[in-house]
């Protein structure tokens, strides 16, 4: 009789060619896509910048 060892491996990510495919991506946008991404982000600064965290107390 063979003992068999149920060992489930993840797969390890590749960090590297996320980065890479992230950059090509980014390289293919048009200037026009890229300025509607940047007002964008800086829409969403002017938000949080004026962003007012409370905190209640929890009972």
């Amino acid at each position: 009789m063979k003992k068999v060892i149920n060992i489930v491996e993840e797969p390890t990510a590749d960090y590297q060619k996320a980065a890479d495919d992230l950059l090509k991506k980014a390289l293919l946008s048009s200037y026009t896509e890229r300025f509607h991404t940047m007002a964008r982000l800086m829409k969403l600064n002017m938000i949080l910048k004026s962003a007012k965290i409370t905190h209640k107390k929890i009972d």
